[in-house]
């Protein structure tokens, strides 16, 4: 039977507190780390060598699937009863709002160095350091809604415009793309408007949401659950439309071993995507 994944405004005060109580004993177990490390080594851009599989890319959204499918099996490991719930920024919409409360994800990084001081994962409880990053900061960071330059989070609107385009991905595959479902939801925008929708919910939590090593706010599996929703969403509303391209681009393409077609296994895990565009036997949304 597939379990249910919940609005974080939706969870009991007993669900909120076994959901951090496993959070944080994945940190303990050294495991949560490792998801850092795996982001970090996958956050590849369109100018990076190589292949790209999680950012950037087709494979985005089936990569992060997956990447999220494999926290909630570690979180129950530890509590059965566990799922990672999800944050709906079209609604939770203020610094002071769920999920930024003490008993969830604490709050705001404080003036300065935008260090957070409140919540279960403040570094001075002694429970969430940070051991895989990309600077040598190891306390978590926030600055929601950016103090200096401040940009706000995304509108309903602005998810119905990605959820309205019937393709999932086109050539070139890439974040330069402004057709298809995968880029509008992913969020590389213009220089008007340089980030939409999951990219810019990344940009308005700041601190250590921003860059390759964005794992180390636990508030990115939230993110992610939501962003995974749209997802379904858009596949239930588009069932004769999968997942693009089909097959791989030929050699003569500038794409030609950069890009995970549907039916290519996706790093670092032997899936493709083919396989996880429905997982409604694992987990549905309520």
């Amino acid at each position: 039977m597939a379990y249910v994944r919940k609005n974080v405004s939706r969870l009991t005060r007993t669900e909120r507190r076994r959901f951090i109580e496993a959070l944080l004993e994945v940190k303990r177990r050294g495991e949560y780390d490792e998801f850092v490390r795996l982001h970090i080594v996958h956050f590849r851009g369109d100018g990076d060598r190589g292949l790209r599989a999680a950012h950037m890319t087709p494979s985005f959204l089936p990569w992060h699937r997956q990447f999220l499918l494999d926290m909630e099996n570690a979180l129950r490991r530890v509590d059965s009863s566990v799922t990672v719930p999800y944050w709906d920024w079209t609604r939770d919409r203020s610094a002071t709002s769920l999920p930024w409360t003490d008993d969830l994800l604490g709050g705001n990084g404080r003036r300065g160095d935008r260090q957070v001081v409140t919540g279960p994962f403040a570094y001075a409880g002694g429970r969430w350091t940070l051991r895989e990053s990309i600077t040598d900061i190891n306390f978590l960071t926030r600055d929601l809604g950016r103090a200096r330059d401040p940009i706000s989070l995304p509108t309903q609107s602005d998810l119905d415009w990605a959820l309205r385009d019937p393709v999932y991905d086109v050539a070139p595959w890439d974040s330069t793309v402004t057709r298809g479902f995968r880029n509008k939801m992913e969020g590389w925008g213009n220089g008007r408007i340089p980030w939409h929708n999951h990219n810019r919910v990344h940009r308005w939590v700041g601190g250590a949401m921003l860059g390759g090593a964005s794992v180390n706010d636990p508030v990115f599996w939230l993110h992610h659950a939501f962003v995974d929703m749209q997802w379904q969403r858009w596949q239930q509303r588009r069932r004769n439309h999968r997942y693009l391209p089909a097959t791989p681009p030929g050699r003569g393409s500038a794409q030609y071993g950069r890009i995970v077609s549907r039916h290519e296994p996706m790093p670092p895990w032997d899936v493709t995507p083919d396989e996880l565009e429905d997982l409604s036997g694992i987990y549905r949304y309520a």
